[in-house]
């Protein structure tokens, strides 16, 4: 998992959402390869939630799912409220700076 979350960290975009599941939470726990306290552990090392599921028991498949998309939600609602905003400023043209002779004969509306 170390070296997964550092191929993340490496290639991904900085602010790229990240969690941490394990499975078989219908298990007992004495028969897992990973604890409820490290996986949480390692969650926590990282920065980043940690859910136990059961695709058997269908225990927090949907709640993991709903979780990363509320926090991508929340990160792109933060993104575009900090970006600038994309306009184009139109204006008059100067009244001093007329266009040459040339140039209104080489415009496609030029007299």
């Amino acid at each position: 998992i170390r070296n997964w979350i550092h191929q993340i960290e490496q290639h991904a975009s900085d602010n790229v959402n990240k969690i941490l599941v394990g499975n078989k939470a219908d298990m007992d726990e004495s028969k897992r390869a990973v604890s409820t306290s490290q996986g949480q552990m390692l969650a926590d090392e990282y920065g980043i939630k940690f859910f136990e599921t059961s695709a058997k028991t269908n225990f927090h498949v949907e709640q993991v799912f709903f979780s990363i998309a509320r926090e991508i939600k929340q990160r792109l609602a933060e993104s575009d409220s900090k970006a600038e905003p994309q306009t184009i400023k139109i204006s008059k043209p100067d009244a001093t700076s007329a266009p040459s002779a040339a140039e209104q004969k080489s415009s496609c509306c030029g007299s």
